[in-house]
């Protein structure tokens, strides 16, 4: 089985009992405990107008984990392109990787990550994205150049900075595009598991080696919740299937706490959708996730495993990437 490096996906998810302010916090806390516990990098997602997640400034919450980390990788899973300036975001990475010199990723999708409504708030033209999210990823790499020196329109701080960019994507679209780019590829399958096979063999089939990456490298991004016991992980995966109930619903208040019947909560046909979504959720104890994670490796053979943990207790949450840390180091023994 292909070994893999393990990193952290964070949504900064607001909790019905708490404030975003404690959210940050606790965002904080377990970037520190997944550096500890020898995570590779830590990613923070764009999104907005969901009162459930707190990253919508994504730059500046990158920048607060940092500042708290020492050695971890920090980054956007991702920056949603089209909502922003090639320039500000080329100016906003270039700032923080001069603060934390060779930690900084820039992970960046062209999904607005929000709702029509505000996507348009944002200054989105849907009729052009398709042309628009590439043509940016190209003036990124230009501004992020030694070579940009010459230019009329210099990103500064960002000339010269060393920054990976990976191309995030939920279909098979942006497996074509990062492919042609040379870039890395990482792909939403804790949400949009059903094009992952398909993007993942079009991106390796046709991947154009660039001098950053003369080889493909695939991020997957999965579910994961481990406890003590299979009962005690199935209890707290709760909060993660209200979670993508409100999303079928449009409901987009904090997260909840886990209910003793989940069955309550949902209907057949929402439960049915539901499930689909969460597909590569790895849900038990050690063991369990341990046969989970090699399941799934041996199937798509990743340079790396993503993993997001909707669990409400923050306390549990951290025990749960310690478990899940335990669980893979335990496959290369």
């Amino acid at each position: 089985m292909k070994r893999f490096d393990l990193s952290v996906l964070d949504l900064a998810p607001v909790k019905q009992d708490k404030t975003i302010h404690d959210t940050f916090n606790d965002s904080l806390d377990l970037a520190r405990h997944v550096e500890k516990l020898g995570y590779k990098r830590f990613w923070l997602a764009e999104h907005h107008n969901m009162a459930s997640i707190a990253s919508s400034a994504t730059s500046v919450l990158i920048g607060f984990i940092a500042n708290g980390t020492k050695t971890i990788r920090v980054g956007s899973g991702g920056v949603m392109l089209p909502n922003h300036s090639s320039l500000v975001i080329a100016e906003q990475f270039g700032t923080l990787e001069s603060l934390f010199p060779k930690r900084i990723d820039l992970g960046v999708g062209r999904a607005p990550g929000t709702d029509g409504l505000t996507a348009k708030a944002l200054g989105r033209n849907p009729m052009i994205i398709n042309e628009q999210f590439p043509r940016q990823i190209l003036e990124l790499q230009q501004y992020f150049s030694v070579e940009n020196a010459n230019s009329a329109v210099r990103a500064i701080p960002g000339e010269g900075c060393d920054i990976p960019i990976y191309i995030l994507g939920s279909s098979t679209d942006s497996a074509w595009l990062a492919a042609e780019m040379g870039l890395p590829y990482a792909f939403a399958g804790h949400f949009a598991p059903q094009m992952m096979e398909s993007a993942f063999e079009i991106y390796r089939e046709n991947y154009k080696p660039s001098e950053e990456f003369p080889k493909p490298y695939i991020i997957a991004c999965v579910n994961g919740i481990a406890a003590e016991t299979d009962e005690e992980a199935r209890w707290l995966s709760g909060t993660l299937y209200q979670m993508f109930i409100n999303i079928i619903r449009n409901d987009r208040k904090p997260y909840s706490p886990p209910v003793e019947d989940i069955d309550s909560v949902w209907n057949a046909m929402e439960k049915a959708h539901v499930m689909n979504m969460l597909r590569y959720s790895f849900i038990g104890s050690e063991e369990s996730v341990k046969k989970q994670f090699a399941d799934f490796q041996k199937q798509f053979k990743v340079d790396e495993i993503m993993v997001t943990s909707a669990i409400y207790d923050h306390a549990a949450r951290l025990k749960s990437y310690e478990i899940i840390r335990n669980a893979t180091d335990v496959l290369f023994v």
